[in-house]
């Protein structure tokens, strides 16, 4: 047996060399014929080729597939890598959105506080919400004004597009500001066009109720409602809201004040009403001057009036 593998080494090793020599000598031809400048061997290439290329076509279907393959993939990855960016991009399309609503809604706030046409006999003093101190039972906000910039108990405060509450507890530096819809926040107001007078009172909602009133079938959904004088609270003619008709069937005001944005409210520097006690100093009697006249025309007597010098 091992005479016998002796002897196949002995035949396999000379018939590698051969055909290692002949597959040599063959690339070697094969390149000498590819690189000669002679139209007789380019016609010839030109043959092999013409007759050797097409009938390689099925050896070369597996590598054009695999080709195909790979340049998906590729395109697939860069979708991918697109994709990607994209979804980055978007999201950032997005914040840069929200920012500009917010600086929109801002800036639509401060025109506002800018072209309110208010009474001008009152004056205000706009401050920042520096907190929101509200609770489950209690609506309310602080601001960085107080006792030093002139603030006092019981003013109206707006937001620039409608009331927005009264300040109740002032400090030297800030101030609270009990909304419209606290529970303990009751204003006068002035329905119109029909003129009805009633009361708005919170309920911790965010449409509060209005109670008292003299007639409510003359009310309709979208009446104006306005600030009334009565009893002194607030000064008349500030915008509240529209009235709204609850599923309840219960009349309330959707408020003008965007209480989901407070950021500037307005202190409203409100001025007691000047009362009048003595009717007398209303109106004082003109003293009749006679007209000039010739010296022999006699004046009929009238009644003797005291001039303040006589006094």
């Amino acid at each position: 047996m091992a005479s016998e593998r002796q002897t196949d080494q002995d035949y396999i090793r000379p018939v590698r060399r051969i055909l290692i020599g002949a597959m040599v000598l063959f690339l070697t031809l094969v390149f000498l014929v590819w690189r000669i400048d002679s139209p007789r061997v380019e016609q010839v290439r030109t043959d092999l080729i013409d007759r050797i290329v097409p009938s390689f076509d099925w050896a070369m279907r597996p590598v054009t597939r695999v080709a195909g393959m790979l340049e998906n993939l590729q395109s697939y990855a860069r979708i991918v890598e697109q994709n990607q960016e994209l979804r980055r991009e978007l999201q950032q399309m997005r914040a840069w959105r929200e920012a500009a609503l917010q600086l929109e809604q801002r800036n639509a706030q401060l025109l506002d506080l800018n072209q309110v046409r208010i009474d001008p006999q009152l004056t205000h003093v706009t401050g920042v919400v520096m907190a929101d101190g509200g609770s489950p039972f209690r609506r309310s906000v602080l601001l960085n004004v107080g006792a030093r910039d002139g603030v006092q108990d019981g003013w109206a405060v707006m937001d620039g597009l409608g009331l927005a509450g009264r300040i109740a507890g002032v400090g030297n530096r800030t101030s609270r500001v009990v909304l419209l819809t606290d529970t303990a926040s009751s204003v006068p107001v002035l329905i119109q066009p029909s003129g009805q007078r009633a009361m708005l009172s919170g309920d911790n909602s965010s449409y509060p109720l209005l109670e008292f009133i003299e007639t409510p079938d003359e009310l309709r959904p979208g009446d104006r409602v306005i600030s009334s004088d009565d009893g002194g609270v607030f000064p008349a003619g500030l915008l509240i809201g529209e009235v709204v008709q609850s599923r309840d069937r219960r009349l309330r005001v959707r408020l003008a004040a965007d209480y989901g944005r407070l950021e500037f409210l307005r202190v409203m520097r409100s001025r007691p009403v000047e009362s009048i006690v003595d009717t007398g100093r209303l109106i004082v009697p003109e003293i009749p001057r006679a007209p000039d006249l010739p010296g022999d025309v006699v004046l009929p007597q009238g009644p003797n009036i005291e001039s303040p010098a006589d006094e």
